[in-house]
């Protein structure tokens, strides 16, 4: 299935002082409904319904133009107006947005059930993004500290991952650092933790939360396949793990309206102060007060 360069894209060189994440992941629409109550299968339930944007991929790059790092994004959408919005709110945020589009598959569109205390079920069909390919992974040319950000979901579908793995590929053969967010533990064991770890040896931070951790082995296999480990504990805050530091960083306790997105501000928020040249502790508390943030309103996205 053939490609072409999404007509905003940016220029490839980027000669920021700062340092440049680039991200590779999903982007696409969440139709959002905060349920009154529970779902009764066959009957009507009582919900606000709301369309943000969403996507890893999208969520964890607007988070991080946040932050003092310069970001693009890598991802594939579909020929159609979500497409064309997503690239449009991606930059007007800041984002240098690299997309592919699909001639064929529409652009990413995910339910998402949110339950009275703020926990959410998905629905998601990934439209194009199931077809990224090697071929649209095109990293930008950077002066300067570059990392790459990768989201597990492209890891985990068979369509996408042979771009996911060029990415790694790509990032490391330029010198650059890497993180992977696993994203979605009951995946993992349909492809099976040993090979999902051979997939991303040699990351310098693998940022999964407990059940994702637990897939695959817990924080020892983990720490045998990079440099750290840093896991979220949804409402109990995170922790860092690696050789040489094992700290942990409490949330602090607020009425949780959607957690949709929480652990991809997180991710957002722990990049930026990490490569900024934090201490681990200190990105563990920028990343809970990011996943925090996103926490306490509806949508994944920042809020103006």
């Amino acid at each position: 299935m053939t490609s072409r360069p999404y007509a905003g894209s940016a220029d490839a060189r980027i000669t920021a002082a700062r340092p440049h994440v680039t991200v590779v992941g999903d982007v696409g629409l969440d139709v959002v409904a905060k349920l009154a109550g529970a779902v009764v299968f066959g009957q009507d339930t009582r919900a606000a319904v709301a369309v943000a944007p969403g996507g890893a991929g999208g969520n964890t790059a607007a988070w991080l133009a946040r932050q003092d790092v310069d970001v693009s994004l890598i991802a594939r959408v579909g020929a159609d107006e979500a497409g064309r919005t997503a690239a449009t709110e991606l930059t007007a945020a800041g984002v240098d947005c690299r997309f592919a589009v699909d001639p064929h598959l529409p652009t990413c569109c995910v339910v998402v059930l949110v339950a009275p205390d703020g926990d959410r079920t998905m629905l998601a069909d990934r439209g194009a993004n199931a077809a990224f390919a090697p071929e649209d992974v095109m990293l930008p040319e950077v002066a300067g500290r570059a990392h790459l950000h990768l989201s597990g979901y492209v890891l985990l579908d068979n369509g996408s991952r042979p771009a996911g793995l060029a990415a790694l590929a790509l990032a490391r053969a330029a010198g650059w650092t890497t993180s992977v967010d696993p994203q979605a533990a009951n995946h993992i064991p349909s492809v099976g933790a040993e090979t999902f770890l051979s997939w991303v040896d040699g990351v310098d931070l693998l940022l999964p939360n407990d059940s994702e951790l637990g897939a695959l082995g817990g924080v020892e296999a983990v720490l045998g396949v990079a440099d750290a480990v840093v896991v979220t504990h949804g409402r109990h805050g995170a922790s860092w793990y690696s050789a040489d530091a094992r700290v942990s960083a409490p949330a602090p306790q607020i009425h949780e309206t959607d957690s949709t997105g929480a652990g991809d501000a997180f991710n957002a928020g722990l990049l930026g102060a990490w490569l900024a040249g934090a201490d681990p502790l200190t990105a563990l508390q920028a990343g809970v007060a990011a996943g925090t943030a996103a926490a306490a309103h509806v949508g994944a996205r920042p809020r103006e």
